[in-house]
């Protein structure tokens, strides 16, 4: 397993292994990198650690130098000639009228790439535009059309939690989201309240599903039939948080919260109706074993 440190390209993006060759690094060091696309200037994220076989993708590359102040200058340059090359294929993507919306354009290091980034309902054919934006800035054009996440991690904005967006500020990777996790932490099933500016579900479901899921292992399901200190009764509702269940009394009808821990259950239910006809059966039972028991 060799020693490697982890070095992003990016403000807010994921690492990758490098060898240090020999260099004393240390996180937020500025380094010039061997990669597949040539030298590249990137920032040392994670120190020099062991790592995995598995976990690395061959070849591993080197470390090459500290960055100097050249590098630095060449950087600027870099980013200065990405806006102008944003902005000459934005004319031709007007005048050719493709319906597109560019988001950003980064030159490799060595300036003889550009990469562009955009966003489209369908699939674009870009073939001229590409042609044309080449001609023009004489190096080599990459057009990439991307996802709604990965567009509202380039554009940046507020979610409606107030807050920066997280793929904006600290997220390197999308995680999958899904309804379920939604449902899993009894949230109401419409899309449109927990849906992030991107449109998709927002990240932040993934937060705290683990230990919804783990909350309620140890909580009765809805509709099951549990004892209670104060009798028998159906769970109609579950406070995750505080581990407690809402319970509907047979006897009474009364709605109390109790603690999971004081909750035995009795009976499963195969009715999905918390208050549907089970309870009022299982209350006239109890009605009857009551007459019964006076007529004795």
């Amino acid at each position: 397993m060799p020693n490697c440190v982890g070095i992003a390209f990016k403000r807010v993006a994921r690492s990758y292994w490098f060898h240090p060759n020999g260099f004393d690094l240390q996180p937020e060091d500025r380094v010039v990198v061997e990669t597949v696309r040539g030298t590249e200037l990137g920032t040392v994220k994670i120190q020099e650690t062991i790592v995995p076989e598995g976990e690395i993708t061959a070849p591993l590359k080197k470390v090459l130098r500290f960055a100097e102040s050249t590098d630095y200058l060449r950087e600027q340059e870099n980013r200065y000639n990405a806006k102008e090359a944003l902005r000459a294929c934005k004319e031709r993507v007007r005048r050719m009228e493709l319906p597109m919306r560019l988001l950003q354009a980064e030159y490799t290091f060595d300036g003889t790439q550009v990469t562009i980034y955009f966003s489209a309902e369908e699939r674009i054919d870009f073939r001229e535009l590409v042609r044309e934006v080449a001609s023009e800035l004489r190096c080599k054009v990459m057009l990439y059309q991307v996802g709604a996440r990965d567009q509202a991690k380039m554009i940046g904005g507020i979610g409606p939690c107030g807050l920066t967006l997280c793929c904006a500020t600290f997220l390197t990777d999308f995680a999958p989201v899904s309804m379920k996790m939604a449902k899993d932490q009894s949230l109401f099933l419409n899309p449109v309240k927990f849906s992030g500016v991107c449109g998709k579900l927002m990240c932040c479901l993934r937060y705290e599903h683990d230990t919804y899921v783990e909350a309620k292992k140890r909580l009765p399901q809805i509709g099951e039939v549990v004892r209670s200190p104060k009798g028998q009764g159906r769970v109609i509702d579950l406070n995750l948080l505080k581990e407690t269940a809402l319970v509907q009394l047979i006897e009474s009808g009364a709605e109390l919260e109790f603690p999971a821990s004081e909750l035995i259950l009795e009976k499963t239910s195969k009715c999905s109706d918390c208050r549907g006809c089970d309870v009022q059966k299982l209350k006239s039972d109890a009605d009857e074993a009551a007459l019964d028991e006076e007529e004795e």
